[in-house]
Parts: structure tokens; C-alpha cells; sequence
């Protein structure tokens, strides 16, 4: 049973969620803040920092100032304050052994701590993490300390994942180290190894003070593994990091071990001494749990040297700090070393009354101790319960995830599906209209005014006895029949067909107005001879050139067509040097007019059409041409997708 007080004093060394380096420098210069603050809540503050440091040297002076502490901060309605004050208050029960208390105070401040979490709050949300996270790691302490090793896990668990959160690698450490405690008190060593090795190698890193702890940690596993070379070398190195800092309780422990290992060498002299220091580090500390073992061990010691008299003094004395707190472990080792004292001296009597206690001692440790295995097996039970709803809750939870994902993907497909559907209806229903007007197109080029204006040039030919003229006119118009039935069909023309048909469609026009002007036909070397575009496209604005631009004007004229490739576009121009647009919409020609009229509506259709067929842009631009304020004609830029013929 010696060993669940080292235990004791073990995790009370480690379990703090904020290791506080007690300096009396500190706590004076806090105290001086204190003095000086003005602000309610910086004041609330300063008395927590002051109780946080008072802990490990003065745990009175710990509960008094963090009474002070929650007393301001419920005045004030400050519940970070307050929290804060609450976990002190339960770190001080802790140090004095009252843990039902202190797990009161550290419940407490967890239920403050998270409904500011779950509140929108002024404090930021990193403080609040931290401080839940203390609360937890607290409540790990004293579920170790009654030996609910499920539950202290837990809380250490949450704690742990919280300082991660936030990455508080310091508080990481302890956090480990504190997982190591419980796993040493499961016996289960190796686990509480690999734990203690992650929080040194940790503390290492960032530089950390209670790297000297986990050190103590380290080798006592070594010991009780029954290398006690391996064990001596950790304390030894725990022992140069003691002396850098002022950590008393840790230094006090350390200096136990020191002297169970010199006694197990026989080195009693150095074992005393070690075991004395202990002593004197307690009672400075006001530690009676601490001090009521060192008295222990130096009883122990001073029995087997058959130093009887000296080994009932400090026998008496741990005795009388283990009743005074309430420790029936130390208790019980107390009343028997005492008895056996007593029989080595032949006091019977006084030898027999202590092992009567001795006895009632141990038969409440093992009533506690069974008491706490039906506990420990009733919350084993409880906590298997809930983590079977909680896996069965989230099994639950996970299913409703997939079913919905794969909802929403088989809705998205179905909404694919529809879509793609309607873009096919919409593109089928477009190359009907591109169908449509491109017959209206035909119709258009092939207009009877047009037809009967040619027929009666080459009758008036034929009656002027113009027959070579008259041929010539025929031949041109057959031509320029069969290029306009044999491509109007199809959805491209090559360009050099399109050539071929402007350049005879130009030469009849030109016969008919004898001669009233000239034209040219041009091609850019980056115009491919496979290229095509829409058949009927152009001759509609050759055709208003002709009418509206050149015939009204006095004198001839002349009309330039220039196919060209730019910027990833094919382009068309016409150009001619007639009268403009302006004056030409004054002569109110109406059934030109009406033509042309008709003839630029299908075509922009058409190249709506277009744009949708093929994504990409077609355009048509109709600007005056104009020199020194005159006008000087009209220009057409069609600007087309580049299209290839199959």
C-alpha cells in the first residue's frame, strides 16, 4: 500500500492544470497590481493570478484570495472571473486532501466555462477553452485520486484534446503526464511510459519546468520495474532541473526517491538525509500528506537500524498529520509500524493497541476498496452503457449522412438529366429554325423582282438584236441559279464558292445597270480554303449596296467585298461610295425598303442562330463612311465564327 501514497503525491505533483512556479517576487509584484488596479474585472484577474501562485506554497492563501476573487466577480456578473475563481478554490481542497470539495468547485467552473463557450462573449474563445480544459484536467485529479480510472481518463482525454485545439503544447505535456499517472495506477507501465516519454520529449522542446516531473515519472516506473540503475540516472537527471526552478513539492518527492533508492543500497546515512530533506521541504509547505509519509520512511529507516526510540518519534508524528488529514492509507502504515515498534521494545500493551488500529485501519481501506469496485463497476457499466448509445447514435448519424449524400447526388443527376434533355430539345429545335430561315434566306436571294428584272434584260437584248449580250446575261444567271440551289441546301459554302457566286451575282447586276459601277473581291492569304460559312449570308448586303447606295447616285460607283481571318473571327466586309444611310432612308423607297427590311432580319437571326450552335460570337456592324463631314458611303463587318467543311 506504500506505493498508492507515493501515487498520491504523484499526481498532485502533476495533475495541476497550470503548474505554477510559486516565487515570492511574483506574488509581490502582483500584489503591487493590486493595489494600483482601477478596472473591477483586471482587479478579479489579479486575485486569481495571486491564489494561482499561492497553491503549491500556501494553499490557505490560495482559497482566500480566490474567495475574494468569485465574491468581486459575482458582484460584478463575471463569470470568466468567477470560473477561473472556482478552480482555484478546488485546487486548494485538492493540496488539502478535501476532493469531494474540490470536484464540486471544478464542476462548477466546467458548467460556467461552457455556457460562455456556447455564448457570444466578449472573452475570447481561446481563455475559455484554456479554462475548461483546467476544469477538466482538475476533475481528472480527483477521479485518480478515488480511483475512478475510467473516469479520470475521460476528463484527461477531454482536456487534452482541447489544449491541442489550441495548441498549448505546455499544457499538452501535463496533460500527458497526467495520462501516464493513470495508467501507472492501472499497472499497466508501458502504456504510462510511452505517455510520460511523450510529455518530456514535449517539455524538452518548448523548455518546459516540469520537464523535471515527468523525469521523477520516468524513473520510478524504471524502479518498479527493478532497474534501479536506470531508475537513478532519471532522478539524478530530474534533480539538476529541481535545482534551477522553485518547485518545492516536486524537489520534496524527488528527494523520497532518493532515499528509498539509498536504503534498498544500504547506504542509511545518505537515505536519512534525503528522506530528512523531504521532511523539512513538507513542513515548509505546510503538506502534512507529504510530510506524514517522509515521517514514515524515516521511522521505517531508523527501525532497521534498531534505533527504536528516534523510530517512535517520527512513527508518532506521521500518526498524528495522517488523522489529522483524514488519510487512511497512511494511517493504516502508521498504526502498524508503530505496533511493530512497540512488540521490538516488548510494550505489549501499547504494541497490541496499535495493531487493533492497524487492523480496524485496514478493514476500512478494504471496505472503501470494495466499496470503490462496486463504484468503479457500476460506472464501468454506466460509461459502456453510454458509449453504446453514443456508437449507436453516431452509427445512426453516419448512415443519415450517406442516405442523404446519395439523395442529393441521385437529385443532382436528376437535375443533370433534365437539363441536358431540355438543351438537346432547345439545340433540335434550333437547327429547325436554322432550317426555316435559311429556306427564307433562299427565298429571299431568289426573289421574283430580282428573277423578272433579269429576264427582261435579256429580252430586251434579244429584241435590240443583242445576242452576243444576251447569251452572255443568260449564261451568268444559269450559273448563279445552279451555285445558289446547289449550296443553299447545306449548312457551309466554301468561301471560294462564295467568291464565285458574289462575282456573277456583281456582273448581272452590272449588265442590268449598265455598267453603273465596279466592283472588287478580295482575300486574305490567312483564309483557308477550307473555310465556309452560311450559304446566302453576304449577297443580301451586296444587294442593298447596289440598291440603296449606288443606283441613287449620280455617277458610277464601286463596291469592295475582303474576306479576312482576325483575332480568331472570319470577316466580311462590303464597302461601297454611295450615298450613305442617312439619304438613303429619306427616298423612301418603300418596297426596297421593305427588302431590305426583311433581308437584315433573317440575317440577324441567323446569326443568333449561330452563336448558339457553335458558343462563340457572331456579330454584324452597319456604320456611314464619312471624309471631311461628307459622306462619303457605307461600310457592313460581319464577324463570324471560323467554321471548316467536312
Amino acid at each position: 500500500m506504500k506505493n498508492t501514497n507515493y501515487l498520491s503525491l504523484l499526481i498532485l505533483l502533476t495533475g495541476m492544470s497550470v503548474f505554477a512556479q510559486t516565487s515570492s517576487t511574483a506574488v509581490d509584484s502582483l500584489k503591487r497590481v493590486l493595489s494600483v488596479v482601477k478596472i473591477d474585472t483586471a482587479k478579479v484577474n489579479v486575485l486569481n493570478s495571486i491564489a494561482d501562485k499561492y497553491k503549491e506554497s500556501n494553499p490557505d492563501s490560495t482559497a482566500s484570495y480566490a474567495l475574494k476573487a468569485a465574491a468581486l466577480s459575482q458582484k460584478l456578473d463575471y463569470d470568466f472571473g468567477l470560473a477561473n475563481a472556482l478552480v482555484n478554490s478546488g485546487n486548494s481542497n485538492i493540496i488539502l486532501g478535501n476532493y469531494r470539495k474540490a470536484n464540486e468547485y471544478f464542476a462548477k467552473a466546467q458548467a460556467v466555462f461552457e455556457t460562455l463557450l456556447n455564448a457570444n462573449t466578449e472573452i475570447e474563445t481561446k481563455r475559455i477553452q484554456n479554462g475548461l480544459a483546467r476544469a477538466f484536467a482538475s476533475q481528472g485529479i480527483v477521479f485518480s485520486q478515488e480511483s475512478n480510472y475510467y473516469m479520470a481518463l475521460e476528463m484527461y482525454q477531454k482536456a487534452l484534446k482541447i489544449y491541442l485545439d489550441i495548441g498549448q503544447k505546455i499544457n499538452i505535456s501535463k496533460a500527458y503526464n497526467n495520462i501516464g499517472i493513470v495508467y501507472k495506477s492501472q499497472q499497466n507501465n508501458a502504456k504510462a511510459l510511452e505517455y510520460f516519454k511523450k510529455a518530456f520529449k514535449l517539455q524538452e522542446e518548448i523548455g518546459e519546468q516540469t520537464a523535471a516531473v515527468t523525469l521523477t515519472n520516468i524513473g520510478v516506473i524504471y524502479a518498479e520495474q527493478g532497474n534501479k540503475t536506470q531508475a537513478f540516472q532519471y532522478y539524478q537527471k530530474a534533480e539538476r532541473l529541481f535545482q534551477k526552478m522553485d518547485n518545492k513539492r516536486g524537489f520534496a518527492l524527488l528527494n523520497n526517491y532518493f532515499g528509498d533508492y539509498y536504503k534498498a543500497q544500504k547506504d542509511y546515512t545518505k537515505a536519512t538525509q534525503y528522506y530528512t530533506t523531504a521532511l523539512s521541504m513538507y513542513e515548509e509547505m505546510q503538506s502534512k500528506f507529504g510530510a506524514s509519509l517522509a515521517l514514515y520512511n524515516l521511522g521505517q529507516l531508523h527501525r532497521d537500524l534498531k534505533k527504536y526510540d528516534e523510530a517512535l518519534v517520527f512513527a508518532n508524528k506521521s500518526l498524528e498529520y495522517a488523522k489529522a488529514i483524514g488519510i487512511l492509507d497512511q494511517t493504516y502504515h502508521s498504526e502498524k509500524l508503530l505496533s511493530e515498534l512497540y512488540g521490538d521494545q516488548n510494550n505489549l500493551e501499547l504494541s497490541f493497541f496499535h495493531y487493533k488500529n492497524y487492523i480496524a485501519a485496514r478493514d476500512s481501506i478494504t471496505n472503501q476498496e470494495n466499496n470503490k469496485k462496486i463504484l468503479r463497476s457500476e460506472m464501468e457499466s454506466e460509461y459502456k452503457r453510454k458509449t453504446a448509445v453514443l456508437s449507436e447514435r453516431a452509427k445512426r448519424n453516419t448512415q443519415f449522412t450517406i442516405f442523404s449524400i446519395i439523395g442529393v447526388l441521385l437529385l443532382a443527376g436528376l437535375i443533370f438529366v433534365t437539363y441536358n434533355r431540355r438543351q438537346i430539345k432547345r439545340r433540335l429545335t434550333l437547327q429547325k429554325e436554322v432550317a426555316e430561315y435559311e429556306q427564307k434566306a433562299l427565298h429571299l436571294q431568289m426573289n421574283p423582282h430580282f428573277v423578272f428584272n433579269c429576264l427582261g434584260s435579256i429580252s430586251s437584248f434579244i429584241v435590240q438584236n443583242g445576242t452576243d449580250s444576251a447569251l452572255k446575261y443568260l449564261s451568268k444567271f444559269s450559273k448563279l441559279m445552279r451555285l445558289t440551289l446547289e449550296y443553299s441546301k447545306g449548312s457551309l459554302i466554301p468561301i471560294d464558292k462564295e467568291i464565285e457566286s458574289l462575282q456573277n451575282y456583281l456582273e448581272l447586276e452590272q449588265l442590268r445597270f449598265h455598267n453603273k459601277f465596279t466592283f472588287e473581291i478580295h482575300s486574305s492569304d490567312k483564309v483557308e480554303f477550307n473555310m465556309g460559312i452560311p450559304p446566302l449570308l453576304i449577297q443580301p448586303f451586296v444587294e442593298n449596296a447596289i440598291l440603296h447606295g449606288l443606283v441613287p447616285k449620280e455617277g458610277n460607283g464601286t463596291i469592295e467585298v475582303h474576306f479576312d481571318v482576325q483575332n480568331g473571327q472570319f470577316i466580311c466586309s462590303i464597302s461601297d461610295d454611295g450615298i450613305g444611310l442617312s439619304k438613303s432612308k429619306h427616298l423612301k423607297e418603300d418596297s426596297v425598303t421593305a427588302h431590305k427590311s426583311m433581308a437584315l432580319e433573317i440575317t440577324k437571326k441567323r446569326l443568333e442562330i449561330m452563336e448558339a450552335t457553335t458558343l462563340k460570337s457572331a456579330q454584324i456592324d452597319i456604320k456611314e463612311l464619312t471624309s471631311n463631314n461628307e459622306v462619303t458611303g457605307t461600310k457592313v463587318i460581319l464577324r463570324l465564327p471560323i467554321q471548316y467543311i467536312q
